[in-house]
């Protein structure tokens, strides 16, 4: 699996779903599909004993079209990328942007799939998924699609606090407006420190540490690392939020019973 990293060395939730993952899923569907298509057969045999030879071959040809093509299209276009398979193994399909596939990306992806997973017996997809680092198949390629893991297990949530050799500068400290992208930037890296490698954790630290340095005085004291630095910013910030948030919903809850008893209660 390759991550996708921003250029701010942040990893996306959107995760490209492994070859095992897609093989999987694409044997899952083939199956329903096929089963689907002899139901039919038998169908369209049973209740057209008395058609020509003619008739028996377009109603069987329109029934591969249908099984093979129509539906796969129909049901990742209804279900956002989704289909059986892709239940079944947690993955969705998604545009390169990481949007929704629409009509046309099923369109294409069923259409080339007929090619490269029923007439050549699934060897086309399998040998150009195995040479991108996606495991993007040829249908993939041509609609700018891949599969992602919809089933991702959530992070644990962490608990940020001031360090404790910081908490009386961070009491004291004059906090102004940090911009959101600064302030995100800080909680993301708190969040995904642990899985950075060191040196680019101490760079994006010291970085990120500028930045908030612009609208955070006094300076912390001497020695202090950039990484205990970010944490006693983002852990005071929240902490000072909270609190304004506190006595605004308190005043907000006097004003409307207040409100509520007059002029009821004179």
């Amino acid at each position: 699996m390759s991550p996708i990293i921003t250029g701010e060395a942040v990893v996306l939730e959107l995760r490209p779903a492994s070859f095992a993952a897609r093989a999987l899923g694409l044997a899952v569907d083939v199956v329903v599909h096929l089963v689907l298509l002899v139901l039919i057969m038998i169908g369209l045999s049973a209740a057209g004993a008395d058609l020509d030879e003619a008739a028996a071959r377009a109603l069987g040809l329109a029934a591969v079209v249908f099984c093979l093509v129509v539906v796969p299209v129909g049901v990742e276009t209804l279900g956002r990328g989704r289909s059986l398979g892709k239940l079944a193994t947690g993955l969705r399909v998604v545009r390169e942007d990481g949007g929704a596939i629409r009509f046309r990306h099923a369109l294409i992806r069923g259409l080339t799939g007929f090619l490269e997973i029923y007439l050549t017996f699934g060897g086309l997809a399998l040998a150009v998924a195995l040479f991108n680092d996606k495991s993007r198949r040829l249908g993939d390629l041509l609609a700018g699609t891949y599969a992602v893991r919809s089933r991702i297990p959530a992070d644990q949530a962490i608990l940020v606090l001031v360090p404790p050799h910081l908490q009386s500068w961070a009491a004291a400290a004059d906090i102004g407006r940090i911009p959101d992208a600064t302030a995100r930037r800080a909680t993301q890296f708190i969040r995904q420190a642990g899985r950075m490698a060191p040196l680019s954790r101490a760079g994006m630290a010291e970085a990120i540490a500028v930045e908030l340095s612009a609208h955070v005085a006094p300076p912390p004291p001497p020695g202090t690392g950039a990484d205990d630095y970010l944490a006693a910013v983002v852990a005071e910030r929240r902490n000072r939020e909270f609190t304004k948030l506190s006595l605004l919903r308190r005043r907000t809850t006097g004003t409307a019973q207040r409100l509520q008893r007059l002029p009821f209660g004179t």
